[in-house]
């Protein structure tokens, strides 16, 4: 996620409409949230561990969406002791003797070859350190990175043992319509809304995973983009402005396309020589673009992030549920699947 600026300490992390908040009707302490086979979860089970977090575990976070994220991993930590538990029952075993057999023991130590391999593929979140200042700390991600991916496929691997509910409701943002470009039918049961800046070199990274999660999903989204351009990217306001006259002669996703490929300069000239590229007319683009005809829009889109909870890019709300960052494509998956559990097509 590119923040503005990036934090020294985020160097290894995965990279962050009139809007209003809806928060989830508020559960009770003795309300049940989640159960693990017969095993019930309460809200005050949860909330004394989520609100021993430290709320810079939740960044710029608003309040309500903070509350949720703390509760939902708390929630996740109860879910995974219970099912350690029971499985560690039916092995005959101490729980901490199976995390050893089952986790620890299928760690595979990370090497100086890995994280000069991480260095050199990652130079734009390094800033520029040299590898030995940021060495150990990449070494402590990917460490941290492998132990997390053998305790989740275990964790699932029980769950398939184990039934496993969820009933924790997520908050979700009520974004207002607006003309933003769009794919997708407008009745789909997924609204994905991304709010991006075309200099940033985590939209970039996340735009395929967005066309990967298009194209999984078909006509079942309606896909909107609004524009976030960060101040400390020159380039990204005068390209905002630029992709909203392309979309005014109806050649938004060609210009969006062609300014995410990964080649493209974002200089004035550079920004009308891909219009000429997209075969928009040369001389109406370039009058919009010089008038800054679009910079209202672009401003509406930056206010309606703001309300919305925004502070870096990119920014993506599926069904009005915030999800920050160049995530995986499984991020993605997880959020859109429960929602069509709701309202399937």
């Amino acid at each position: 996620m590119n923040y503005s600026p990036i934090a020294v300490s985020a160097v290894v992390l995965v990279a962050a409409c009139s809007s209003s908040a809806q928060a989830p009707r508020q559960p009770a302490p003795t309300d049940v949230v989640a159960t693990v086979g017969s095993t019930s979860i309460t809200m005050a089970e949860v909330d004394d561990k989520a609100l021993q977090q430290p709320a810079s575990n939740f960044g710029s976070a608003k309040l309500f969406q903070a509350l949720y994220d703390a509760r939902l991993a708390a929630l996740d930590d109860l879910i995974a002791t219970n099912l350690l538990a029971a499985e560690a029952k039916a092995q005959h075993l101490e729980s901490a003797a199976l995390v050893d057999k089952e986790i620890t023991s299928k760690i595979v130590a990370v090497k100086d070859a890995d994280v000069s391999a991480w260095y050199q593929a990652n130079q734009g979140r390094v800033q520029g350190r040299p590898l030995e200042q940021v060495r150990s700390a990449i070494a402590s991600f990917l460490s941290q990175e492998r132990i997390d991916a053998v305790r989740r496929e275990y964790l699932e691997a029980l769950k398939t043992k184990t039934a496993v509910r969820i009933m924790l409701e997520p908050p979700r943002q009520t974004i207002a319509a607006t003309d933003s470009p769009s794919r997708g039918p407008a009745n789909a049961p997924i609204e994905l809304i991304e709010f991006s800046d075309f200099q940033c070199p985590f939209c970039q990274r996340a735009n395929p995973t967005v066309q990967q999660v298009l194209t999984a999903y078909g006509d079942r989204i309606r896909f909107v983009y609004r524009h976030y351009p960060l101040p400390n990217h020159p380039n990204a306001r005068p390209a905002a402005e630029a992709s909203a006259c392309a979309a005014e002669q109806g050649k938004f996703w060609p210009y969006h396309d062609r300014l995410f490929s990964g080649q493209a300069g974002m200089t004035d000239g550079e920004l009308k020589q891909h219009a000429v590229a997209v075969g928009l007319d040369a001389a109406k683009f370039n009058g919009c673009v010089d008038t800054h005809k679009f910079k209202a829009v672009v401003d509406a889109d930056v206010h309606a992030g703001e309300e919305a909870g925004v502070n870096g890019t990119p920014a993506f709300f599926i069904n009005g549920r915030m999800l920050s960052g160049a995530q995986p494509y499984d991020a993605f998956k997880k959020i859109i699947d429960e929602e069509l559990k709701l309202k399937p097509r």
